[in-house]
């Protein structure tokens, strides 16, 4: 029999309110023990007052919920205890619930019941984690369609499907001598091309789902004081780097996140890039280029107000290889910027380059260049605003069980043997299986759990 859980399902700290949950066959016993109240009815709400097991004092009121087993998120009989927010008081009342013989959940413990108790599939439970974790509207928009089973459901009929392919070529295996009719094989090459190509579609949409849910992370570089730290604050809309006219200010990395059209950006202020004699400074400038060179883009600042040097023109050359924008500051000291960027054109040649003129100053120019920042790793998908794949684990999945049909259908071109041909099938299966935990292991399972948050 399994142990009764219970854990804290709220964040920690001070709150108003702070829920605790239980889960297990000793649930509803413990609930008692710690309340007066002697009958809880299923799926109705409580006014109860909670009691120190020692003293008999009352140690608040709390509103007790119980879900009586099937009909409960884990599949298993679950209390949940509402009480006044303070971390003393959530503390005592989880202390009472383990002396009670309850012991604390793991992560992703709650969850991983109710997989194991067909509450919901591994596809759909991931889908919770991911909700939680979601940083813009679309990325919460994306779990909740796949908590609701949209995956699954477009997942199963190409299972079906497949199975289907899988029963005609396991029954020629057994029954019939001959090799199978050539209409018949068609036929099969047919359903797996069709089958290949939907899960093709679907794989697709990853480079889309991966980018709302991952997002991008941006580097600005250039030499001290072109105003990166004044950019840093202008796209946060929020002082959160020192700025001064001092040279090398930033000594430093500082990382903020914020969204553009519904895309994570996580954005680093970085040191001015120099050669310095400083060790501080030296380290921070270090620093300021491995970030480069890590970072999914990079803007790479000039100040419109100063001659273009030879440290700007070393700057430039290093971001060459990469995703990167040329941002021209201070444009609200220049008169001809349309000039002073064509000048900058005609002497980096370099087409693949983009420049854009801006003033952190006064805004001009900055939701041009948050556009420009997101717009080459837009796919159309992310337009459609259908489901996408979001998560690595079943892109991988996918694309495998994809190649396995196709090299099962290659083997079909070349007249292969069935027994040959079923091994990609079955395969394929499998892999498709693993997304919704119908042929996960273990050991990926706990690995998968273990990205949770405790009350969950």
């Amino acid at each position: 029999m399994p142990e009764t859980i219970v854990a804290l399902a709220t964040p920690l700290g001070r709150s108003g309110i702070g829920v605790i949950r239980l889960s297990g066959p000793d649930a509803l016993s413990i609930a008692q023990k710690l309340t007066d109240a002697t009958e809880l009815k299923p799926r109705y709400a409580h006014l109860a007052e909670l009691r120190d097991l020692q003293t008999s004092d009352a140690i608040d009121e709390a509103i007790i919920t119980y879900f009586k087993a099937p009909h409960s998120f884990t599949g298993e009989d679950v209390i949940e205890i509402s009480c006044h927010g303070s971390p003393v008081l959530l503390r005592q009342v989880i202390d009472i619930c383990l002396r009670l013989d309850a012991r604390l959940a793991e992560p992703g413990e709650f969850s991983l019941r109710a997989l194991a108790n067909g509450r919901m599939n591994l596809a759909q439970a991931e889908a919770i984690r991911d909700l939680i974790d979601a940083q813009t509207t679309a990325s919460a928009r994306q779990a909740v369609r796949q908590l609701r089973g949209e995956f699954s459901n477009r997942l199963q009929p190409i299972k079906d499907d497949l199975l289907n392919v899988i029963v005609v070529l396991e029954s020629a295996l057994e029954f019939v001598e001959d090799d199978l009719p050539e209409t018949q094989t068609e036929n099969i090459k047919k359903r797996l091309e069709e089958i290949a190509a939907e899960i093709g579609r679907i794989a697709s949409t990853f480079q889309a789902g991966k980018l709302i849910r991952e997002g991008l992370t941006v580097a600005i570089v250039g030499r001290p004081n072109v105003g990166k730290s004044s950019l840093f604050n202008a796209m946060l809309g929020s002082e959160r780097a020192i700025v001064t006219e001092i040279a090398g200010t930033t000594r430093d990395q500082l990382h903020e996140k914020f969204t553009i059209d519904n895309i994570p950006i996580s954005l680093i202020d970085t040191a001015g890039l120099r050669e310095t004699s400083d060790t501080v400074e030296s380290i921070g400038v270090e620093r300021a280029r491995r970030a480069m060179a890590d970072a999914d883009f990079v803007i790479a600042m000039l100040d419109a107000s100063e001659a273009f040097t030879q440290e700007d023109e070393e700057i430039l050359e290093s971001v060459h290889a990469l995703n990167h924008l040329i941002a021209i500051n201070k444009i609200d000291k220049t008169n001809d910027v349309d000039d002073l960027v064509a000048r900058l054109q005609f002497k980096i040649q370099n087409p693949k380059s983009k420049i854009a003129a801006v003033s952190a100053k006064t805004g001009e120019g900055l939701d041009t260049l948050k556009r420009s920042i997101v717009e080459p790793f837009e796919p159309q998908e992310f337009s459609d605003a259908g489901f996408l794949v979001t998560d690595a684990r079943h892109h991988d999945l996918l694309v495998r069980a994809q190649n396995e049909i196709e090299n099962s259908l290659s083997q079909l071109e070349q007249k292969m043997s069935e027994e040959i041909v079923l091994i990609g099938l079955h395969n394929a299966l499998r892999y498709l299986g693993q997304i919704t935990g119908e042929t996960t292991a273990e050991d990926m399972l706990t690995r998968i759990f273990s990205t949770f948050c405790i009350g969950k």
